[in-house]
């Protein structure tokens, strides 16, 4: 299996960013095909207070990196790549990776 890690730098604005994400960005990710599981992860502070490193994360699971490969590449796919820009005003790190049991 083959996830993608999608972390979420701090956003200018918090509330720009989570209507968008919701109305918007969610249900354009959804129509990407080939996706096994998707969970979605809003990062708190660490055990001393301290703001977290990233403001959230999309984790996209994958059944093989052929798979991943032609997800991302399909239109739906690029649609959902292309529209981050639109409101991760705070950047966008991807890791891809196999995930091990």
């Amino acid at each position: 299996m083959v996830k993608v890690a999608v972390l979420y730098a701090h956003p200018k604005s918090t509330e720009d960013f989570e209507e968008y994400y919701a109305q918007t960005h969610l249900p354009l990710a959804a129509k990407m095909k080939g996706v096994t599981r998707i969970e979605l992860t809003k990062f708190g502070p660490g055990p001393d207070g301290a703001k977290p490193p990233f403001y959230r994360m999309a984790e996209l699971y994958f059944p093989t990196e052929t798979q991943m490969k032609q997800t991302l590449s399909s239109p739906e796919g690029k649609a959902a790549v292309d529209d981050l820009a639109k409101f991760a005003t705070g950047g966008v790190t991807m890791a891809i990776g196999s995930v091990e049991a």
